[in-house]
């Protein structure tokens, strides 16, 4: 997919049907997936899990785009998006069922298969409440007739009817009580798109009798995260309160002060390559994307589209990838395309502690990241970005001159820091 194919075909289409216009007359337009597929297959125009991925045009004049039925869509000011709420949560160990060989917990490379582990292990029964939760319904369906009302960027209200537009679930997990609906993702992301949570809730909560329960779920770097959210008010869009937040893994977590300081005594400093110093601050992305190349080589139009990443984000994070000696790119039939270096595919391979602790070693190998750790140890507390700065000036760092991009970096520097201290509080 790419990310300049959908921003131009867009910009074709707000200026054909003056979009802004009509949105600006009438509070919404719509438009069919017959009109967008004159330019571009709507499927790929319109899939925007998160802020990031919507169009400039969309981005530049606070829009959003809701399905309503098989084959048109609502463009307004929706507030469509919800942001994560990061709670500091400890992680519960699980054991596995030793007699199930067809799920290998230490490589899961896909979300069906996160769920299945999530499943089989007790994890949801443990999240949801209920030992008696049994898989009943997934995959595609029709959302039949709902209206809603959903919150703008202007502070209005608007009316919307939806009519047997695609729902899809990843899982629905039903217990004596309650079915539970989840919604699966083995990309990390700073928010998510409330429509894939809603509109199966609007659908099940008319189906049966049962309270309906709407749950997000991430795996990532061996944890599982859980997020219940309910609707206060099931006829408004935007009214969805997190009840809970959970973390879970069923590999060993548990990692010292003294096992980070052993890897930082034995790790040797090496040479700085000739890479953009990292400008990328949330390292659990930076393994996040490793786990996603690990799937499959995807290109930077690609990563930009389908991830939470802006187009600069995705070169922060790729090259950040590349300077740890993770990640390599190389150009092909007029793309660019981003894949694992074996180093990267080896160190995924390992089970939770020791790919800590190689990633740890990694980070450490590099002059400036090494002796802000050690002073950070020495003080108690993380050093300032001056401090920082300093460091960085005395570390020979590629291509880095100005005072500006000294400052930038060194925020680089804190959170991978961060990352590695906050290793031994999980």
């Amino acid at each position: 997919m790419s990310n300049s194919k959908n921003e131009a075909a867009w910009k074709r289409l707000f200026e054909k049907h003056e979009i802004l216009e009509k949105i600006e007359k009438y509070g919404v337009f719509e438009i069919s997936s017959s009109e967008i597929n004159r330019l571009r297959e709507a499927r790929l125009m319109t899939k925007f899990d998160h802020r990031k991925n919507l169009p400039k045009i969309f981005k530049k004049n606070y829009l959003s785009i809701l399905p309503v039925t098989r084959g048109s869509y609502l463009i307004s000011q929706f507030k469509a998006y919800k942001d994560f709420e990061e709670k500091e949560t400890e992680i519960t160990k699980v054991s596995f069922p030793s007699h199930i060989e067809s799920i290998d917990y230490e490589n899961i490379t896909s979300e069906s298969a996160a769920l299945n582990c999530a499943y089989v292990s007790g994890i949801l029964a443990d999240f949801i409440g209920d030992e008696e939760i049994l898989p009943t319904v997934s995959g595609r369906m029709s959302s039949d007739a709902f209206d809603f009302l959903i919150q703008t960027h202007s502070g209005n209200e608007v009316r919307i009817n939806v009519n047997n537009s695609q729902v899809e679930i990843d899982g629905g997990f039903e217990g004596l009580e309650t079915l539970s609906l989840i919604e699966a993702k083995n990309s990390l992301s700073d928010d998510f798109l409330i429509r894939q949570l809603y509109y199966p809730y609007r659908l099940w909560s008319k189906k049966i009798s049962k309270r309906v329960k709407t749950i997000f779920m991430t795996y990532s770097n061996g944890i599982f995260t859980f997020y219940e959210y309910d609707f206060q008010n099931p006829e408004m869009y935007n009214s969805l309160t997190m009840i809970k937040q959970k973390k879970y893994s069923i590999e060993e977590t548990e990692i010292s002060l003294e096992n980070i300081l052993e890897v930082q005594k034995a790790t040797k400093i090496v040479n700085e390559p000739e890479i953009p110093f990292p400008q990328a601050d949330s390292f659990k992305r930076i393994v996040n994307l490793c786990e996603l190349l690990n799937e499959k080589e995807l290109s930077r139009d690609e990563i930009t589209a389908n991830y939470d990443f802006d187009p600069r984000q995705t070169n922060y994070y790729t090259d950040a990838g590349r300077y740890l000696g993770l990640i390599e790119k190389y150009r092909e039939d007029g793309q660019i395309i981003f894949s694992l270096t074996d180093e990267g595919r080896r160190l995924l391979r390992l089970k939770y502690i020791p790919r800590q602790l190689k990633f740890v070693e990694l980070i450490l190998s590099h002059k400036a990241f090494n002796e802000t750790f050690k002073l950070y140890i020495m003080q108690g507390f993380l050093p300032s970005k001056d401090e920082i700065v300093e460091i960085m000036k005395r570390s020979n760092l590629y291509n880095v001159k100005s005072e500006d991009t000294f400052y930038r970096r060194a925020s680089s520097i804190a959170g991978w820091i961060n990352w590695i201290l906050e290793l031994t509080r999980l």
